[in-house]
């Protein structure tokens, strides 16, 4: 874990305006007490790195003030631009999560863009809200705790269990998650298991992995009719709330042309805060499935932390 130093922090009334530092500054449940940007949204806190700073004097041919960008926290130690939405900063008396990353330039609006006509924080600046409140000066150290992504990957299959055959549809599940979370550069683990057409071990693994904090399950093998196929109805029975669309879409898109992908029974939802997905056990089908679900799982992490990135 690596250690990030405040520099400075600092407070402004009016949006759009240098801020001025501090001596300290109160993080309440609506951000920094006293600032503009305070309220009831994922953009509370706005913190700098002075590895920026650095970078844009040079362009600037000035120093740049901590403030000026307008970040409430001027830090050093991380670069910041390379966190992620989920990623927190623990201090003694304070935590803080991280909810996006940059943000549309306000050009003119901009103090520093006026004088300049170019500003660092749209690019390299991060947004935070706060998770514990308290009391945050300059000098303190915050620790630094990336957010690691954990995925539980399940093949349901008698065959495959007892050896009969390699597993083959669990192994594309994993290439197509590695693929997903090196895209966007989030971190991220997979464990996988291969057990049989089974209700209780099927329904114990889904119990372990919404009391171990997984963040994604996905099951592959079981969504068909056969009496041994129990995947879904498991899976439903379990999730909080479904996501229907998603599936749906997926069955029509291929079923529009070979029938037989409409008689998929797979579900996909949410069991406590475990995304979950059941799908068919052909690596065929895993590819297709996965390529669909991969285009909302970025969105749906977020929805999942309450961030809206619309």
């Amino acid at each position: 874990m690596q250690k990030v130093k405040v520099l400075s922090v600092n407070i402004s009334t009016e949006k759009g305006t240098v801020k001025t530092p501090q001596p300290s500054i109160e993080l309440n449940e609506m951000g920094v007490a006293n600032d503009a940007h305070a309220g009831d949204w994922h953009r509370q806190v706005s913190m700098l790195g002075k590895e920026s700073f650095d970078r844009f004097s040079q362009l600037a041919g000035r120093e740049i003030k901590f403030g000026e960008f307008a970040e409430n926290i001027t830090t050093e130690g991380v670069e910041l631009v390379n966190t992620k939405p989920g990623d927190r900063f623990v201090g003694k008396d304070v935590e803080l999560e991280v909810t996006q990353i940059g943000k549309k330039c306000h050009g003119d609006s901009c103090a520093i863009y006026r004088e300049v006509g170019n500003c660092v924080m749209p690019k390299e600046g991060i947004f935070v809200w706060v998770k514990r409140s308290g009391t945050l000066k300059p000098g303190d150290e915050l620790e630094y705790t990336p957010k690691i992504y954990k995925v539980m990957v399940i093949t349901l299959s008698d065959r495959a269990h007892k050896g009969t055959y390699d597993d083959k549809s669990g192994p594309a599940v994993v290439a197509k998650v590695d693929e997903f979370f090196e895209s966007i550069k989030w971190q991220h683990t997979v464990d996988t298991m291969v057990i049989p057409d089974d209700d209780r071990m099927l329904r114990g693994n889904l119990l372990k992995a919404k009391e171990m904090g997984y963040d994604l399950v996905i099951t592959t093998g079981g969504t068909g009719i056969g009496e041994r196929d129990i995947t879904p109805d498991v899976a439903k029975e379990m999730l909080d709330k479904e996501i229907p669309g998603i599936m749906e879409m997926i069955r029509m898109k291929y079923g529009a042309e070979k029938p037989n992908a409409l008689l998929s029974r797979g579900v996909a939802g949410i069991m406590g805060n475990t995304f979950v997905y059941t799908l068919p056990g052909s690596v065929k089908a895993v590819n297709e499935y996965m390529t669909e679900i991969t285009k909302t799982l970025k969105h749906l992490y977020l929805m999942r932390m309450g961030i809206d990135s619309h």
